[in-house]
């Protein structure tokens, strides 16, 4: 397992037994993703964290601590 930083956003990811890759943005409980490879399993994990921080923006929610920097919710 390593630590890697996307764009600011720290993401760990792994290998499970099966050799599927998974992404874990630790700061998010909850976003987590699987991917064939490695980068896919970045790329599902980013895609998800956008996700999870545009549904925020739209419900009026403060924005996910990774966003924090990136949003200005006015």
């Amino acid at each position: 397992m390593e630590t890697i930083t996307v764009e600011s956003i720290p993401i760990v990811v792994g290998r499970e037994e099966d050799g599927r890759w998974w992404a874990d943005i630790e700061s998010m409980p909850g976003v987590m993703a699987y991917g064939d490879t490695r980068d896919a399993a970045i790329a599902a994990v980013r895609a998800l964290a956008l996700r999870v921080a545009a549904d925020c923006i739209d419900h009026g929610e403060a924005v996910p601590a990774p966003f924090a920097k990136v949003f200005i919710v006015a």
